[in-house]
């Protein structure tokens, strides 16, 4: 990977190499991180950044529910990550904020300095360049996400994607693109690192909150911009063999933006090409960052 020459850490952006942490950071041995995952897009109006201050707002709730102080105000990290893009001289960018504890105690709950970072890298499509037009092909992973009362998989935590690393590698070890979890009670939940949208009958379905999934940002734009256009959307239980008779499939994040799924557990879904309402989406979705579809809520925010 090409990593870029400027990052901004603990109030200051410094040369990549400098933004460093002691191996004893509490965060190494206890996953004692919050973070975020963003992009910038570059569009008829200059570079912007799709969500920031949404972004910025679970970071700071997700470190709330871990009682990780973030020494900065909200509207503090939204100009840093601004002034990074511009620094690195970006017109397109992921950004990844990120707040963890320190060298302190190595006591699990010991008081440490809580350090920050924000970095805005070059980074191209997740899954793939193909993924988008083409489709990935995923299975149901082996492991399930944590219940309900163990992990909030609400937070957006360091320590939650030791599960999805678990989904995603045993995927990829027996040649699939991505995994699916199940949540504890068997029912689907998400993917490695992206919410999961299902299509029957022309409306979308999607799994709720309350199946250990992170209610992600992307997956909230989709929610709207589908309502916006007259696509229904159902937020409900979903069990495991609706993924096999679905019409259409696709995954959202950050990461993968909206990337169909044209098999899952080698078994089609619809015709195994991606469908209508998926590319739809993807129109609609892509269409904020071209200017074809208006950017009525305020979500760009420009560098």
């Amino acid at each position: 990977m090409q990593f870029p020459e400027k990052i901004w850490h603990n109030g200051a952006i410094k040369p990549w190499a400098e933004a460093t942490t002691h191996v004893m950071a509490h965060a190494i041995h206890y996953g004692s991180s919050v973070f975020e995952g963003l992009r910038a897009y570059d569009t008829p109006r200059g570079t912007a950044i799709f969500r920031l201050r949404d972004h910025t707002r679970r970071l700071f709730g997700s470190a709330k529910i871990y009682d990780i102080a973030i020494p900065y105000t909200p509207d503090e990290i939204d100009q840093a990550c601004r002034d990074i893009v511009r620094a690195n001289g970006l017109r397109s960018a992921y950004l990844r904020p990120v707040a963890f504890r320190g060298v302190g105690s190595v006591g699990i709950a010991a008081e440490t300095p809580i350090d920050v970072a924000i970095a805005a890298l070059d980074f191209g499509r997740y899954l793939g360049a193909e993924a988008l037009e083409q489709g990935i092909d995923a299975c149901v992973s082996s492991w399930q996400r944590v219940a309900p009362n163990t992990v909030p998989a609400g937070a957006k935590a360091g320590g939650n994607y030791l599960s999805g690393q678990l989904v995603t590698r045993e995927a990829r070890r027996h040649g699939y693109g991505e995994g699916i979890a199940l949540a504890a009670g068997g029912l689907l939940s998400e993917g490695a690192g992206e919410n999961l949208f299902l299509v029957f009958d022309g409306a979308l379905h999607t799994t709720p909150a309350s199946a250990s999934i992170l209610t992600g940002i992307t997956r909230d734009s989709i929610i709207r911009l589908a309502r916006d256009a007259g696509i229904e959307v159902v937020e409900r239980d979903i069990p495991r063999e609706y993924l096999y008779l679905c019409d259409e499939l696709f995954m959202c994040g950050t990461a993968a933006e909206i990337t169909p799924l044209r098999s899952v557990d080698g078994k089609p879904v619809g015709d195994g090409r991606p469908g209508p309402v998926t590319r739809r989406m993807q129109q609609l979705f892509f269409g904020l960052f071209d200017g074809s579809t208006p950017d009525t809520r305020g979500w760009l925010d420009y560098v």
